[in-house]
Parts: C-alpha cells; sequence; structure tokens
C-alpha cells in the first residue's frame, strides 16, 4: 500500500489538534484542503510564469487559504469574546506578550494558515524516509520496538519522560534526517559583506546552502554515506554542532517547530516499528520515486506492513 497519504492525514490531525485543540475537527479540512493547493502550486510546469500572473493554481491555492482564514476567524473572535483562549498555540498566541502587546486579529489570520500545513507538510516527507529505512534495516527497526514496548498503551498519557526514554529511536530519526534532509536546499541572503573560504559575498547576496551535501561531508560526519544511527549514541553532541546538522535549519532562520517534529517523528517510529514489521514490496521496480520539488520526498511509497506478534 502506499503509506505516505495515510501518514500524512495521522500528522496533520496530529498537528491541527496541537494548535487547535477542540477546534481542531473544524479547522483540520480546510488544513487539507490548503495543503494541497500548495502542493498544486509548487508542482513542475513547462513555463515559469511571474509572481504578478494570476495563475489557475494561485488562484486556488487563494481560494483554499480564504477559506481557511474564514473558517478561523469566529473561532478567534469566539474565544477573545468568552476570555476562555486556550492552552494551545492559538490561545498562546492570543494573549499579549510583553513585547508585541496583544497581536492583532489580522496578524492571527495571517500566520496561522502556513504554521498549520508546515506542522505535517515537511515531517510527512521526513516520515517517508523513516518508513522506508525501517522496511531495509529490519535490525534497527526491531531494536526501535524493544525500546517502544516501555510506552504507554493509551498514547494520549505519552509524556516527556517517555520520550525522553527512546534514545535508539531519536538517534534513528536523526539518521534519517542526515541523510535525507526533507528540506534539501536553503536560500538565505548575505546582510553584510562576508568572506567564505576563498570566496567574497556582497551584501544582499542570495547564498544557497545544500544540507544534503553538507550531511554527507566526510570531515563531519565518519563514513558520510552510511545508515548508522548509533552514531548519534557515541558522540550526540558532535554532529549537531553548527553548520553539520541542517535539517531544521540553523540561526535565527531555524525552523521553530523542530521540537514538534522530533516528537511526532520519533513517537510516529516507535509505534509503527512496535505494531509492524516493514517491507519492500518484491518486483524489479523500486518501491517508491525521488522528488525534489518543494522537498527531498518519496513519491508512490508503496511497503507491506505485516504485524508482530
Amino acid at each position: 500500500m502506499e503509506v505516505v497519504p495515510l501518514v500524512r492525514d495521522a500528522l496533520a490531525e496530529i498537528g491541527v489538534r496541537y494548535l487547535f485543540s477542540q477546534d481542531a475537527a473544524t479547522l483540520l479540512p480546510f488544513a487539507s484542503r490548503l495543503f494541497w493547493a500548495r502542493e498544486v502550486l509548487e508542482r513542475p510546469s513547462r513555463w515559469v510564469w511571474p509572481r504578478w500572473i494570476p495563475t489557475p493554481a494561485r488562484h486556488f491555492r487563494t481560494r483554499q487559504q480564504v477559506a481557511f482564514t474564514d473558517a478561523l476567524r469566529p473561532i478567534v473572535r469566539r474565544r477573545r469574546s468568552s476570555g476562555r483562549l486556550g492552552d494551545d498555540m492559538l490561545g498562546q498566541m492570543l494573549q499579549p506578550s510583553s513585547r508585541y502587546g496583544l497581536l492583532s486579529e489580522e496578524a492571527v489570520l495571517d500566520t496561522l494558515p502556513g504554521i498549520t500545513v508546515a506542522t505535517f507538510e515537511t515531517p510527512s516527507r521526513a516520515a517517508g524516509w523513516i518508513l522506508l529505512d525501517l522496511a531495509r534495516h529490519p535490525q534497527a527497526a526491531d531494536r526501535v520496538a524493544a525500546e517502544a514496548a516501555l510506552l504507554p498503551t493509551d498514547p494520549a498519557t505519552t509524556t516527556s519522560t517517555h520520550l525522553d526514554s527512546l534514545h535508539y529511536t531519536q538517534a534513528l530519526v536523526r539518521e534519517v534526517l542526515r541523510l535525507h534532509p526533507p528540506s534539501w536546499l536553503l536560500v538565505r541572503r548575505a546582510t553584510r559583506p562576508t568572506q567564505l573560504a576563498d570566496y567574497t559575498i556582497d551584501a544582499g547576496s542570495t547564498v544557497l546552502v545544500c544540507p544534503y551535501t553538507a550531511h554527507r561531508d566526510a570531515r563531519e560526519h565518519r563514513e558520510p554515506d552510511q545508515f548508522q544511527p548509533e552514531r548519534w549514541l557515541e558522540d550526540p553532541g558532535s554532529p549537531t554542532k553548527p553548520g553539520a546538522f541542517l535539517s531544521f535549519g540553523t540561526g535565527p532562520h531555524g525552523c521553530e517547530g523542530a521540537a514538534l517534529a522530533m516528537t511526532m517523528l520519533t513517537l510516529l517510529t516507535a509505534h509503527t516499528a512496535h505494531r509492524y514489521h516493514l517491507s519492500e514490496p518484491p518486483g524489479p521496480q523500486p518501491s517508491y520515486q525521488v522528488t525534489t520539488f518543494g522537498g527531498l520526498a518519496t513519491t508512490g511509497l508503496h511497503l507491506r506492513a505485516t504485524p508482530r506478534n
């Protein structure tokens, strides 16, 4: 069966519940349609249209973003008028801060569509590679399953203490992110003249940073092309030093949802390995295709899932 769409649906529900708790059921359908609108917009085309041309894909994305905002607006107003802001991400945004004061309604509505899709868009790409590696490395999957056996039967009762006990599982997730970073190309703009090795970068220059190649630099990672989750257990600090591990970006533009993404991916990995043996279907054709538009992803990934005893 093709697994990534199933995983994406599960991660979308988790992400939307994290952001909106009791209002998640109302917003989840709009979040899913907004995701597909973004996917349509990023599909490769024979033509590269200027940003100001209103193509059908851009119209579709705009309609879905407006629909999401229209569904969210009454929720924001209800929470503010009742004083029950909630203990989720939306509730935090509705509380005044010492630095910015009270965010306007439009600021909240403009920010949340992108955050909502981000909670499951990139993690879904990463999950495809994780599941593929669980299928290709059964001994590693068995080790993850043994750790996961200590988790509560009810996932809702999982705590940070349980999460911290999944040492090997977290190492496997980081190793997959090192080998297959979903955001394989980062774009940055130099704010001041900078000397980089023998090159002078002028202020205002656009700089492309490739985590995929950086993660396979033998100066930073021993046997960089090998799948070795143990490297994260031997020296957990070294592989994450600045500039060596870029799956979540780095510096002031690093991913603010890195902790949430790691939690989602770690628990997904643990529960999947605990419940199923994964394998690639036999045959001459590969079980997936690699795409790089929007992110490094496994398209059409098919795996067999056999329940563990």
